[in-house]
């Protein structure tokens, strides 16, 4: 069953942010689905044994940063 985390990414403005954190996320092995929003700040993240880890370095490499 898949599972569902909640993170918070400081530094998202606009639709391209959400685009950019979405498809490094989207990279990491045993992810399903990405939904990011910059009005809140947080990024949805759906999908099997997840690394966390993987994750805070995937937001990283998109330019921004887990809060």
């Amino acid at each position: 069953m898949a599972e569902e985390r909640i993170y918070v990414v400081e530094g998202m403005t606009c639709a391209h942010c959400e685009r950019s954190v979405a498809e490094e996320v989207s990279e990491v092995p045993g992810v399903l689905d990405v939904q990011a929003d910059h009005a809140t700040g947080r990024v949805v993240v759906r999908g099997l044994e997840v690394d966390q880890a993987a994750v805070r370095a995937a937001v990283a490499e998109a330019g921004y940063a887990v809060a």
